[in-house]
């Protein structure tokens, strides 16, 4: 909105007018500079945030060219930007007739509506100021104007917008971004990804480009690509280490974990320790069965972070896989303390407290797990499994109850046919894989894993021999 005109005083006058101002507003006097000259230092002022004085210089152009319109706009501007948006926008209302179409006036306007979290009159004024452009700034107006939808949460309206300003700016890197942003909110990520690949054809060595096209080939699940992405972010700017970092995280996606560490080591190099990364590392050994390592970095992250849950949580996993599970249990007690409302941390410590017979602890951390996250078909098999070593007829109670608040229908109505069964209630039990076999089929061809059994009785055979291929 403001011109830097510094560079026209080539002859020292700019700083000249600067010294004369600064002594007059020391002194209390009043000296007359030309409006230009006034406008100039007004810039410069605001430019490096000396509001106080902007406001002198902004009163002093007032009072020498006191029926100056520009004047009264850029005391409102200056008045912005002290935050008093109520008196900037009473003045921009004063001069509205004298200023009729003016884009300056506009986008002050405009901008302080935005301030005010008035975000239709702000749309208003940048439309209105899009009439009056001359095509140079038209696609930062465009940008403001999509801001504004945004805040309204008119995410299809901010994306029509945006499709406008790449259109007058396809170099426009801001509007990219704006975009794809749009896209990703409403899910339609595919839109996003095309968004970036537009850019990277008008920049292909936009390394920051290349890094959110990474991202959003991650977010749709397409982890070679979006390695694919992450590399040539790198081979772009070799010291960007988000991408690598991102590009440790796909790896692990795709199962390559040494390539992973290797990326998270460079992350090291470039920034120094860091306790989620060197979690990571430990995960990536920890895959690799490489447990002394996974154990090493773990360390070293839960000393750098001790606060973290994450490596309290591994290291009590690689202890438990290398059957040290007394000795585990205490690191998974702290993680699941430190990350109470995750229904996964206590789904890990009941299966290491089955493993060591704390029958009761298993209980309480699993029925914690299912208060957490109802809809876990997993906690629910175990919990359900526990419960069933006192009592079948309550595991039965405990799986009926939970599977009506799952949207999705789960392997837990297999363990259900076999409680029934085993419970003489043989006829519930094969009405239930017959809805199975014939509404999800996917499921009821998994009935042996839960119900071995059922591979020696004739009816449960002839049920599934319905859904072989």
């Amino acid at each position: 909105m403001f011109d830097n005109e510094e560079d026209d005083y080539k002859d020292g006058a700019f700083q000249e007018d600067l010294n004369k101002f600064e002594e007059m507003i020391q002194a209390g006097s009043s000296i007359f500079f030309d409006s230009d000259r006034l406008e100039t230092m007004l810039d410069h002022f605001l430019m490096n945030n000396q509001f106080k004085n902007a406001l002198a210089c902004v009163n002093h152009g007032l009072y020498h060219f006191p029926a100056n319109a520009t004047f009264k706009i850029r005391k409102a501007q200056v008045l912005s930007a002290m935050g008093k948006l109520d008196e900037a926008l009473n003045l921009l209302i004063e001069v509205e007739k004298l200023v009729v179409d003016d884009q300056e006036y506009l986008l002050t306007r405009a901008s302080v509506h935005s301030q005010l979290r008035d975000a239709k009159s702000a749309i208003r004024y940048f439309e209105r100021a899009l009439k009056q452009s001359d095509g140079e700034e038209k696609d930062e107006i465009y940008l403001d104007l999509s801001m504004e939808y945004q805040a309204m949460n008119d995410l299809k309206s901010a994306i029509r917008i945006l499709k406008e300003a790449l259109d007058e700016n396809p170099a426009n890197e801001t509007a990219v971004y704006e975009l794809a942003f749009c896209y990703d909110q409403i899910g339609e990520v595919e839109h996003a990804i095309g968004c970036y690949e537009s850019y990277i054809d008008i920049n292909p060595y936009s390394f920051t480009t290349w890094y959110n096209l990474g991202n959003a080939y991650s977010k749709s699940e397409n982890f070679e690509k979006a390695a694919w992405a992450y590399d040539y972010s790198i081979i772009v700017n070799d010291r960007f280490s988000s991408a690598y970092f991102n590009l440790g995280n796909t790896y692990v996606s795709l199962g390559k974990y040494r390539a992973a560490i290797d990326s998270f080591t460079k992350c090291i190099e470039l920034d120094g320790e860091d306790a989620v990364t060197l979690d990571y590392i430990g995960e990536a050994h920890e895959q690799l069965e490489e447990y002394e390592l996974a154990l090493h970095y773990y360390k070293r992250s839960m000393d750098l972070a001790p606060e973290l849950p994450d490596p309290w949580l591994g290291t009590g996993i690689v202890l438990d896989l290398m059957g040290r599970s007394a000795e585990g249990i205490h690191y998974i007690r702290k993680a699941a303390e430190m990350e109470s409302g995750n229904a996964d941390y206590w789904h890990v410590l009941a299966g290491c407290a089955i493993k060591l017979n704390f029958l009761d602890e298993a209980e309480n951390a699993l029925k914690r797990g299912l208060e957490l996250q109802p809809d876990s078909d997993e906690i629910l098999i175990d919990y359900a499994k526990l419960v069933a070593l006192e009592n079948a007829n309550l595991a039965i109670e405990l799986i009926e109850q939970n599977i009506q608040n799952q949207e999705d229908v789960g392997e837990s109505r297999l363990l259900l046919i076999k409680l029934y069964w085993f419970s003489g209630r043989q006829s519930d039990a094969l009405l239930l894989f017959k809805d199975l076999v014939f509404m999800h089929s996917t499921i009821a061809k998994k009935l042996f894993l839960h119900f071995e059994e059922a591979e020696s009785i004739p009816q449960f055979i002839q049920l599934f021999e319905l859904i072989q291929d």
